[in-house]
């Protein structure tokens, strides 16, 4: 699905590595490591440095920016919702490629487990964890193949965090989706992802399965990164 060759960006330095499809690849490692660098480059958020990347084979920045997020939907820590109603949100995305149908609001607020009367609702009262909620409906409105997640339970209390887990898992599961995310939660990794990338000064240190490399590190720097 992706492909990085010798890609340098910001704190980033010559990384190599492929990630296919349906995967549940989570980035982590020490504050400043580079993770949510990472994380914005397979959208172009933020463009290489020096390097290649690779979506299906194709250089991505010979591929519309528009296509490629639409593809690769990221969900941020903070919901960062566009002013207006829910519905305003969730249909925002899809009525740019002439994709929106009536009936898709109340679907994808079914999925992320709203009920379909907070269409008309200002996005102004939702709490945090329902704001995140329709952050992740509006992502999936696109009908993406993989999501990015930069750390999106985290500025939640620890029952919606499980809340939104469940979710998240349950949606990755029936649309066969990949998922890249970034987080700090260990424990979060071993529940949702099934591969690791750990990043310590730019590099990636340590590339296994979940949770083998967390139960027995193959590198030093993960070992003593574990033991903090």
């Amino acid at each position: 699905m992706f492909s990085f060759e010798n890609v340098s960006c910001g704190p980033l330095k010559n990384l190599n590595f492929k990630i296919e499809r349906k995967e549940r690849v989570i980035l982590f490692g020490p504050s400043g490591a580079g993770k949510s660098t990472l994380l914005f480059l397979f959208n172009r958020l933020y463009s290489p440095d020096s390097g290649t990347i690779y979506y299906e084979g194709e250089n991505i920045v010979n591929q519309s920016v528009s296509q490629l997020r639409k593809k690769a939907g990221l969900v941020l820590q903070e919901p960062n919702l566009f002013p207006g109603t829910v519905i305003d949100n969730l249909k925002y995305g899809p009525s740019l490629f002439e994709e929106w149908e009536g009936k898709n609001g109340g679907e994808l607020l079914e999925y992320v487990q709203l009920p379909a009367s907070y269409l008309e609702r200002d996005v102004e009262q939702l709490s945090g964890g329902e704001k995140q909620r329709v952050s992740l409906a509006r992502t999936l409105a696109n009908k993406p193949e993989v999501l990015l997640l930069d750390e999106p339970t985290s500025a939640l209390d620890y029952r919606t965090a499980e809340e939104i887990e469940e979710v998240l898992d349950r949606l990755i599961k029936e649309n066969g989706l990949s998922m890249i995310m970034v987080t700090h939660n260990l424990k979060q990794a071993e529940r949702l992802g099934n591969r690791g990338l750990f990043l310590m000064d730019g590099t990636i240190k340590e590339d296994g399965r979940l949770p083998d490399m967390l139960n027995r590190p193959a590198s030093r720097e993960l070992a003593e990164f574990l033991e903090e």
